[in-house]
């Protein structure tokens, strides 16, 4: 097991256990109605393979993963790519084959070890790079395509046009927006229509009220999923919603077959195995990036370092122990929903909404060259510390760092990671489990001389990382930037963020400002 699951509780994560079992309580009442929805809705399949999908691989991953906040569960745009090969092969396949409901389980069956074992097989080969060469702006553009297809697959049930969809079955996604715009204002259910978008509003005014009142806990952790699920639920009993049309979730029976457990490859769905590789490969890539992305987030944000490839190993032994259960969705975590409710411990781990899966290009992502720069006794001239042991260190708390190279996205991608390191370990090679040898610094100094260009997205991470800094109150100076970074820093909205004050000529004009400051 992993070091941080060896660890025993101090006094300080005693007092923040509560705070676990509220992110657990608050997690729990996202999920449940979450996961029901992406299996229904998206997937198309039974409520309870998102149930299914939501526990058993967040407790296999729990085991495995280096991320102590990450919950794994199923996510939408997964989901739906799960939902359209479903969807594909009920389409080619004829008489009551075609429409049961044993083709989308073992489909879903299908995709779901196969994702597994390519992320499995992506992380014994130690391929974790592959969150470095795909840029920021390529995954954001394919998170938004996705964001609309969900958007319109929504739309449909929130009109109450569910019947009239499996008339007409409409299949593409601009077949779906003809079919809203031809039949939403003459076969609307008015009763369905005015429930979905009432809740909405409930949920967006709520979320904001919370927002409001930070400080007072027993409000800002409200889980206003939870309360509009009940309050829906109540209302729908009440007033008989169901005999307005409106579709209900009802009793959900319970089959498990012959065995709760079964192997995934078994007859029924090998069939598939042709059919449903490329979403999984697509699934696997995908699930990967937004779940390391979120990861490493959360680990900057509580101190501890990812392995990409054991979250590579972990995610993969995940979902194929979770393809063991029939009809289980491919389960990642994800960064829209990587906000934690509370937890802090490890006790808890935490976990959203992507028609094309964009080629990685074939980039091997060099290592980064950066280093820590120390005083030559006696003068002003900073030298890196490992090539000159004259070379002295400030004890105040002042880091100066040298990035001797360009940056551009492949590998800014890695350079959060890289000063962590250096901030908590220093120059010397260390292992990811062990303690911290240093304090975190209180003051960064940026040594830019190397950096000659930077290109849009690298720019945009590394105001994300000086953001993330001063929000923790350390002091920032960049120091030695030329004209053309000094222009990408303007647009990016850095030399805002920072202050004019924090761009020095030189690395001892800046130890000067720092020590006047003092």
């Amino acid at each position: 097991m992993t070091s941080q699951h060896r660890e025993v509780a101090t006094p300080d994560d005693s007092q923040s256990i509560g705070g676990d079992l509220l992110a657990g309580l608050t997690v729990a009442s996202i999920l449940i109605p979450q996961s029901i929805s992406y299996a229904t809705s998206l997937a198309k399949l039974s409520p309870l393979t998102g149930l299914f999908s939501a526990a058993f691989p967040a407790i296999v991953y729990a085991f495995l993963g280096t991320s102590r906040q990450l919950n794994v569960a199923p996510e939408a745009a997964l989901s739906l790519l799960v939902g359209q090969a479903i969807s594909d092969i009920r389409f080619d396949t004829h008489g009551e084959e075609g429409a049961s409901e044993a083709l989308g389980i073992a489909v879903s069956t299908m995709i779901t070890f196969q994702a597994g074992l390519i992320t499995f097989l992506l992380g014994l080969f130690r391929l974790g790079f592959i969150d470095v060469v795909l840029s920021r702006a390529l995954l954001r553009g394919f998170i938004s395509a996705v964001a609309v297809v969900i958007l319109v697959e929504q739309l449909i049930p929130m009109f109450g046009l569910v019947a009239l969809q499996k008339v007409i079955k409409p299949e593409t996604t601009g077949e779906k927006i003809f079919f809203l715009l031809q039949n939403t204002f003459s076969h609307l259910n008015p009763v369905t229509t005015a429930i979905s978008f009432s809740a909405l509003a409930v949920l967006l005014i709520l979320r904001n009220v919370k927002n409001l009142f930070k400080k007072y806990w027993f409000i800002y952790r409200l889980p206003e999923v939870l309360i509009v699920v009940i309050v829906s639920t109540f209302l729908s009993a009440k007033f008989r919603w169901d005999e307005d049309g409106v579709d209900i979730l009802g009793a959900v029976p319970i089959t498990a077959g012959h065995s709760f457990l079964q192997i995934p490859l078994r007859s029924s769905t090998l069939k598939y195995l042709r059919r449903t590789t490329s979403t999984a490969i697509m699934i696997s890539v995908v699930g990967f990036l937004d779940s390391i992305i979120a990861a490493k987030q959360n680990a900057a944000r509580f101190g501890h370092s990812i392995s990409p490839n054991r979250e590579l190993v972990a995610l993969g032994v995940a979902n194929v122990a979770g393809s063991f259960i029939p009809g289980t969705l491919p389960a990642y975590g994800s960064l829209t929903r990587r906000k934690n409710a509370g937890g802090i411990t490890g006790l808890l781990r935490r976990y959203s909404p992507y028609d094309v899966l964009p080629l990685a290009v074939p980039i091997l992502p060099s290592e980064m060259r950066l280093g820590i720069h120390g005083r030559i006794p006696g003068t002003d001239r900073w030298k890196p510390i490992n090539e000159n042991p004259e070379a002295e260190e400030r004890s105040d708390g002042t880091l100066i760092i040298r990035i001797r190279e360009n940056l551009d996205f492949a590998n800014t991608a890695q350079l959060k990671e890289r000063l962590r390191r250096l901030e908590l370990y220093g120059v010397q090679k260390s292992h990811p489990s062990e303690d911290p040898r240093r304090q975190q610094a209180s003051v960064l100094v940026f040594h830019l001389a190397d950096m000659e260009t930077i290109d849009a997205s690298a720019a945009q991470i590394m105001s994300e990382l000086l953001e993330e800094y001063k929000s923790r109150g350390v002091g920032l100076f960049i120091t030695h930037l030329s004209p053309g970074p000094r222009e990408t820093f303007l647009k990016a909205g850095i030399v805002d963020l920072l202050g004019a004050d924090a761009f020095r000529e030189s690395v001892a004009d800046a130890i000067a400002l720092v020590e006047r400051s003092r």
